[in-house]
């Protein structure tokens, strides 16, 4: 069985990203798969700085919950990013995250060493987005969550995008119940898919 770090990226608990993303979790908790939920809003994680320090040593100056967050990704084979949508990005709390893997980029291409790439890891988005919009306003986000997966050495496997939540919440999506429990019961093997609802 695989480890699984899910990520929860929206401040508010127990709504519609995080409803997602525990709909897609039963399935691969019923597999037997490991699974660290992760609510990024209760980890003290100050934005990246900018100040190189990891393109010289290889680790970040700032001493917060990233440093447990790092050791998380050092030991996961699954990883699961949910987010709602701000502006047609990730939020400022997820996006703060992403920043500080930074370190994971000036290990490679700064500094030139190997990180975790002994083995497949694999990376799935789940995004919330309140507007009634197409598939397009989910967009922009793509590119940062591509380098996020590519940053941590994540194959990028899907998309899980759900609109309208403004109108009608996640827990009363019966439509998209049973689709979400497979995508995460099949998640060791799962396909590329980009799906939108």
């Amino acid at each position: 069985m695989k480890k699984i770090l899910a990520l929860m990226g929206s401040p508010r608990i127990n709504k519609n990203t995080d409803t997602l993303l525990d709909l897609m979790l039963k399935g691969a908790e019923d597999k037997g798969h490991e699974i660290n939920k992760t609510y990024i809003i209760k980890e003290n994680i100050s934005h990246c700085t900018g100040c190189n320090y990891c393109g010289k040593k290889g680790e970040c100056i700032i001493k917060d919950d990233m440093v447990k967050i790092y050791d998380y990704f050092d030991i996961n084979d699954i990883f699961v990013l949910a987010s709602p949508l701000y502006f047609n990005t990730v939020n400022g709390i997820t996006k703060n995250l992403i920043d500080r893997c930074q370190k994971y980029w000036s290990i490679k291409y700064q500094l030139g060493k190997d990180y975790k790439r002994q083995f497949k890891r694999i990376g799935i988005f789940l995004g919330v987005g309140g507007a009634d919009y197409s598939h397009e306003h989910f967009s922009a986000v793509i590119p940062t969550i591509d380098l996020f997966f590519k940053a941590i050495n994540a194959e990028y496997k899907g998309n899980y995008f759900v609109s309208g939540t403004d109108h009608i919440s996640i827990g009363e999506r019966d439509d998209i119940r049973e689709e979400l429990y497979q995508i995460g019961y099949n998640i060791d093997n799962i396909k590329d898919f980009y799906i939108h609802r």
